[in-house]
């Protein structure tokens, strides 16, 4: 059997699958809350460095950018407008 991450056995991935199958539903959603907060921020750091004259409000239009894609960030917030 492969498994999904290849430093791992199939024993141990069995082992978590079992683990994940037996949290509550809500519980996973804080999960993946808690891992879309901690990617945002990461992005955030990143367009920070990127772009360190940029306004916060110029930086979260960047981020919107990279979140949901060009388009649908265009569609939602309009264009971006980066300063000078």
């Amino acid at each position: 059997m492969k498994t999904q991450s290849p430093d791992t056995s199939p024993e141990a991935e069995q082992v978590l699958i079992e683990l994940l199958r037996g949290i509550p539903a809500w519980r996973k959603l804080r999960m993946v809350e808690d891992t879309n907060r901690s990617v945002k921020d990461l992005l955030m750091a990143g367009l920070r460095e990127r772009f360190p004259k940029d306004p916060p409000a110029v930086l979260r239009r960047r981020l919107a950018d990279l979140w949901l894609g060009t388009e649908l960030a265009a569609d939602a917030y309009g264009p971006l407008s980066a300063p000078d």
